[in-house]
Formats: C-alpha cells, sequence, structure tokens
C-alpha cells in the first residue's frame, strides 16, 4: 500500500508513483472510451452552441490555440471560440494603455474583465461549455481527461525547472488546479499543484479528480 497526503483541496495523493507503464495502457485507455462517449452524448449541444456562436459572432467556430503538451510538443488546443476576431489586437493595445490591465496580465495572464471576451463567450468560460472540443483531444491523444491545463509558450518561464514535470504527462481537460479553486488561486500555487500531479498521477487520482469537478464546474468555482 501507499501512505498519502492530505493537499489544500481535500485530496489524496499517495507518496510514490504506482508502476509507470501499467499505469499509462489504463489511463490512456480510460481516455479514449470517455472521450468517445462524451462525444456521442454531448453531440447535440456541441451542434447548439456551434450554431449559437455562429449566429452571434462573426468568425470562426473553434478557437485552436498553440499550447505545450507532453514532451514539450506543440499541439493545437480545441475551444469553442470565445473572444472577438480582433483579440489579439485589443489585447495589445488595452496593455499598452492600462497599466493596472498590464499588471494583472503579467502576474496571471488572465483578466477579470477582458474586453475580447463576446457575452457568449463569457457564459460558455463561466459553465467550462467552450473547452467540449476538447474531447477531440482526448481522443487524438494530445490532451488526457485529468493533468495540467496546457500552458502557452509565454508561460514556461513561470515554471521554471518545474517545466520537466509539467512535460511528463499529457494535460488535462480537468485536474487538481480546476477543483481547487482555478483562477482564484495564484499562479504559484497553480504550478505546485501542476508539479504534484505529474509526480503522482494514477488511475486512483484520476477518478477522485473527475468525482470532483463535477460539483466544480456546476459551482463555477474560480472561472473566468
Amino acid at each position: 500500500m501507499y501512505r498519502a497526503q492530505q493537499l489544500n483541496g481535500g485530496i489524496r495523493v499517495p507518496t510514490r508513483r504506482p508502476a509507470s507503464h501499467v499505469n499509462e495502457i489504463i489511463l490512456r485507455s480510460l481516455d479514449i472510451i470517455v472521450g468517445v462517449v462524451a462525444l456521442i452524448l454531448f453531440a447535440p449541444l456541441l451542434i447548439a452552441l456551434g450554431i449559437a456562436i455562429y449566429i452571434t459572432s462573426p468568425g470562426p467556430l473553434i478557437f485552436a490555440q498553440p499550447r505545450i503538451g507532453r514532451n514539450g510538443r506543440v499541439f493545437r488546443c480545441l475551444k469553442f471560440r470565445t473572444m472577438v476576431v480582433d483579440a489579439t489586437e485589443r489585447l495589445e493595445h488595452l496593455l499598452a494603455t492600462d497599466p493596472a490591465a498590464r499588471a494583472e496580465w503579467a502576474r496571471d495572464h488572465k483578466l477579470r474583465n477582458d474586453p475580447r471576451i463576446t457575452p457568449l463567450g463569457r457564459f460558455l468560460r463561466k459553465s467550462s461549455l467552450d473547452e467540449l472540443p476538447q474531447f477531440f483531444n482526448l481522443i487524438n491523444g494530445t490532451m488526457s481527461i485529468v493533468g495540467p491545463r496546457p500552458i502557452v509558450s509565454a508561460e514556461v518561464v513561470r515554471y521554471g525547472r518545474r517545466f520537466n514535470d509539467y512535460c511528463r504527462v499529457r494535460p488535462g481537460i480537468t485536474g487538481l488546479w480546476q477543483v481547487s479553486g482555478r483562477s482564484d488561486t495564484t499562479y504559484r500555487r497553480r504550478v505546485a499543484l501542476d508539479v504534484t500531479y505529474s509526480r503522482h498521477r494514477s488511475l486512483g487520482l484520476n477518478i477522485k479528480i473527475m468525482m470532483m469537478t463535477v460539483p466544480a464546474v456546476l459551482a463555477a468555482k474560480g472561472s473566468r
């Protein structure tokens, strides 16, 4: 048996990792099964949301952003588009003219009052429905059900020497950060949670996090 340690989020994780090869096969099989089942069940919702985005905001339905994946490989992380099409230009202008927004962006790479987000996009983010297309990432193996949130290249420096821990596992649709407050936590805390998961990844831990994800999403805990 493995001894366990208690995290602030209420999750107990083993102090040693189980056998990695068998663990990897089991977790990857679970990813594929969940991904296929989820896409079948959510197909009507995916279509409805796509239509809603098309009607309310001109531009592509899906936003495919380059993110850092396992072993440091770059992949396209899929989301429903929640921002205006000129989001990059708006962000650059905001950061150039608003010192407070610039400081907030430098601290967390997020903005509490982000002018780039559409009204529908705000709802999609609050409900986490914008992340439904990531089930395609789940099936193609670029993401896992549970893992660190995929980061952009500009965030690598925030991990420092802990970046190797991030790269050991696939980024996740959900994870310790998502069930521990998300954007209500500091970035330093986020990195610590990612490192903890990477070092103690197991089927049991994944199941615990998946079970805690549902109430966290329903409560919109830390979502922006």
